[in-house]
């Protein structure tokens, strides 16, 4: 053991000096001051390891020299040791509270002198030895929040929010740690639609959240693309199934909402009870998981059926993370599905179910400690005019992109019974950065020149019978039947692009091999009757957005070609 440096203050003489002729022996080194004043500057110059105060002196007394001895002190620990032969218990609490730790009692006792000496030695070393691994431990956390920090930086431009900003759409996210275990994403269709996933992975903070870039990425690579709900949450189960280790997998529900049609179709895997609100009675229907999590089954066992639902305006969805359910008060109680459901009934109405809800939860949770992360998601149905669209929700990776590139694909009877080829030429095109942000009108001109080419030209379907609500459904039972025995027929697409970054050009042309029809008598028709509206008309709107969108739209041969032109930019849709 190295020498010891011990601060020794008695103001009489003779003590002081016996005691450091003993300490000395023991191998000490001594300092010694004759009063309290002396004792605290000597310490403030020396910082000796031990303090041993006689407790009456003059100038300055031994309670008064260890009060201030210990305020400089401050986190270390400098053990100081009372010299006294009081035996009252009022004079030695006192001392205790001044800041001593312990007492000797004079005569001193060599052999005691030197257990304590080395005791609080000990005690300072490992106090000493604590505080360097607490800083160390501190040290370390700052540095892994600040790689965190920068980590979520990442995480958020790539997990962002999309358009979870729209006007029907009311959402609670509340994470444990730094990184979010839960996820909830919103994006916009090429179509219009909106596609919301609400995603709750294995666990929390950083190992959960790393599963979240690549199911961030492919939902909204694929939603911009124009992938339906089937295709997206399929490739996601695929790449975490491939990703995720043994007993790491995401919970989620998977919606598209379309507010053409009023419907939501709905994929759900390992995720609590939700519901349905119906405005029209205020009633809940309930949804539940029909799936296992993502990241479980292989692909060839992965089932990606939706559930359906027919919806009126201001209907809703209510869906949530366990956390919510999991949520406990400071009694240890689960917050649960039955306390989650009274507070949906006791809304005054539904434009208060969400705020009762978040109210709800905040009463019963208080302050206690929470050990999972929250996301409560509400989204109602609306009418189309009233959202706007979110640059972010068709943000694609790269920043430049081809501009000089023709691209021709013809599919045959077998392909256009079960296959949609639209996304796969929206990607194409969403390759161009300036095609990117006319995705929404790049859609509607594609699948109307596309349902034009497969239903009139390869299914031959009359479009004058979508001219009434009896036609309408009659049509598309001819076109179900047609689809299912189609023996022949195909359509061929064409798409040339030039462009030199700033500006650019796209011609699409559909040939079909159907019979075609009469365009010129038809234009002239419409030439002659540009000014008469058409009441209850069921059929052909497409066509003139399809003008209003495109530069120009010409027909040849018989008429089972068709040619668009597309300029970008432009400055507005329609």
């Amino acid at each position: 053991m190295p020498p010891i440096r011990i601060l020794i203050a008695d103001d009489n003489q003779v003590d002081r000096k016996i005691l450091m002729r003993i300490l000395q022996n023991q191998g000490h080194e001594i300092l010694d001051a004759e009063n309290g004043q002396e004792a605290v500057a000597l310490y403030k110059a020396e910082s000796p390891d031990i303090v041993l105060l006689d407790v009456i002196m003059p100038v300055m007394d031994g309670k008064e020299a260890a009060r201030l001895i210990k305020d400089h002190a401050g986190e270390d620990l400098v053990p100081v040791i009372f010299l006294t032969s009081m035996t009252d218990a009022y004079g030695l609490a006192e001392c205790l509270e001044s800041g001593g730790d312990d007492f000797l009692n004079k005569p001193y006792n060599p052999v005691v002198l030197q257990a304590k000496v080395r005791s609080f030695y000990r005690m300072r070393e490992m106090h000493q030895t604590l505080q360097q691994q607490r800083d160390t431990i501190v040290s370390h956390n700052e540095h892994l929040m600040h790689e965190q920090e920068a980590a979520k930086a990442v995480f958020d431009n790539v997990a962002h929010l999309g358009c979870l900003s729209a006007n029907n759409i009311r959402y609670l996210i509340s994470p444990l740690a730094v990184f979010n275990g839960d996820v909830l994403l919103a994006a916009r269709q090429p179509s219009g639609a909106m596609n919301l996933l609400l995603g709750d992975f294995t666990g929390h903070g950083l190992p959960a959240a790393i599963g979240a870039l690549p199911l961030a990425e492919i939902f909204y690579g694929m939603t911009a693309k124009g992938f339906g709900v089937r295709d997206i949450i399929r490739e996601i189960n695929r790449k975490m199934n491939s990703i995720l280790p043994i007993g790491f997998f995401c919970c989620a529900a998977m919606v598209e909402l379309n507010f053409e049609r009023k419907s939501a179709s709905v994929w759900m895997g390992g995720i609590p009870d939700c519901y349905l609100y119906r405005m029209a009675d205020a009633s809940l229907q309930t949804l539940r998981s029909e799936h296992l999590p993502l990241g479980v089954l292989s692909d060839s066992r992965f089932v990606d059926s939706l559930q359906e639902f027919t919806l009126e305006l201001g209907d809703r969805l209510l869906l949530w993370s366990d956390g919510i359910l999991e949520a406990r008060n400071p009694a240890g109680d689960m917050f649960g599905q039955h306390r989650l459901q009274a507070a949906i009934e006791s809304a005054a109405d539904a434009d208060t179910i969400f705020p009762t809800i978040k109210s709800a939860l905040a009463g019963f949770q208080q302050n206690s400690e929470r050990d999972d992360d929250i996301t409560l998601l509400e989204v109602r149905m609306t009418l189309p005019e009233t959202l706007e669209d979110d640059p972010k929700s068709f943000a694609l990776a790269s920043a430049a992109g081809p501009m000089d590139w023709s691209f021709s694909y013809e599919l045959g009877p077998s392909s256009l019974s079960h296959f949609n080829p639209l996304p796969l030429v929206m990607h194409i095109m969403m390759e161009v950065p300036g095609l990117r942000m006319m995705s929404g009108q790049l859609y509607t001109v594609m699948a109307e020149l596309f349902g034009n080419a497969l239903e009139h030209g390869v299914l031959g379907l009359d479009s004058a019978l979508k001219r009434s609500p009896e036609g309408f459904m009659t049509y598309y039972q001819q076109r179900q039947e047609r689809i299912e025995h189609l023996q022949e027929g195909s359509i061929r697409v064409v798409m040339h692009h030039e462009g030199n970054g700033a500006c650019g050009q796209l011609r699409v042309r559909f040939v079909d091999s159907g019979d075609g029809f009469d365009y010129l008598a038809l234009q002239q028709r419409a030439a002659a009757n540009a000014h008469v509206v058409e009441k209850h008309q069921y059929s052909g709107r497409g066509i003139p957005l399809v003008h209003q969108i495109c530069e120009s739209v010409t027909y040849f041969g018989k008429g089972n070609e068709v040619e668009a032109v597309i300029h970008w930019p432009q400055l507005s849709e329609g």
